[in-house]
């Protein structure tokens, strides 16, 4: 397997991250607690740890002379591969609890194979991180009940969530060439058969919170072939700013 596809294979997985924790950060401050303010704040700087293990190793394998901030700052909005799911924008608390949940259910399934991975960097990433990953999916899964199960008001928002972005979530099944490529060799998750146990478990938590599953006749999809909804421009052009305004800045 060439680099570039195995350079295309990890910008498949570390711009999901990439993409929700900036959503995440941007939250700081925002939160309805102290103490959850603060969850969302270390997850967000979990995510963006894991990005920038994958981005390192992109830039390594790259003959183009890049660096993890040409690949977390410098690319087109056509360019990132993350899912549509995680470029959705925070409406409310519920929202963020919903997205988050849904891809975390996703992302602890992906890490637990990628640690299997013959690639000795994506296994070493997946298990540094799994720890992580475990963690987000608590928080989240937590939440979801004491929404779904809580006060009247409380339920009507996680379930309006849960319905609003339930068609985005089919596409973290699918397969790219790269994605095809990357398993057939060994070093990449083939994740289309993630898909049974992912919504075994995602509709049992949500059976536990009372929340009831969208039937889900239409799915979205388009970001992982790098055709996203409007949302991600805005957030790219708030994320980039400092990197285009100032090339070649560094901390």
């Amino acid at each position: 397997m060439t680099n570039k596809i195995l350079i295309a294979y990890i910008l498949g997985i570390a711009d999901n991250s990439l993409i929700l924790g900036q959503r995440l950060g941007t939250l700081t401050g925002h939160g309805p607690s102290l103490e959850t303010d603060i969850a969302c704040t270390n997850i967000s700087l979990d995510l963006f740890g894991q990005v920038r293990g994958y981005y390192q190793y992109a830039a390594e394998l790259s003959d183009e002379d890049k660096s993890e901030d040409d690949f977390a700052f410098l690319r087109k909005e056509r360019e990132y591969r993350n899912v549509l799911l995680v470029e959705q924008p925070s409406r409310d608390f519920a929202y963020v609890i919903a997205r988050q949940y849904l891809f975390d259910v996703f992302h602890i399934l992906q890490m637990q194979q990628l640690q299997n991975s013959t690639d000795e960097n994506l296994a070493a990433i997946a298990k540094k991180g799994i720890k992580e990953v475990n963690y987000h999916v608590r928080f989240s899964g937590d939440w979801m009940k004491r929404l779904g199960d809580g006060t009247e008001e409380s339920h009507n928002k996680i379930q309006d969530a849960v319905n609003s972005l339930w068609g985005y979530t089919n596409e973290l099944f699918l397969m790219t060439d790269a994605d095809t490529k990357a398993a057939e060799a060994g070093i990449g998750v083939d994740v289309s058969k993630l898909k049974e146990a992912y919504y075994n478990r995602v509709e049992s938590l949500l059976s536990e919170a009372t929340i009831e599953v969208p039937e889900g006749k239409y799915w979205q999809k388009g970001g992982k072939e790098g055709i996203h909804t409007e949302h991600l421009g805005y957030l790219l052009s708030d994320m980039q700013y400092m990197q285009r305004t100032y090339p070649n800045m560094e901390w």
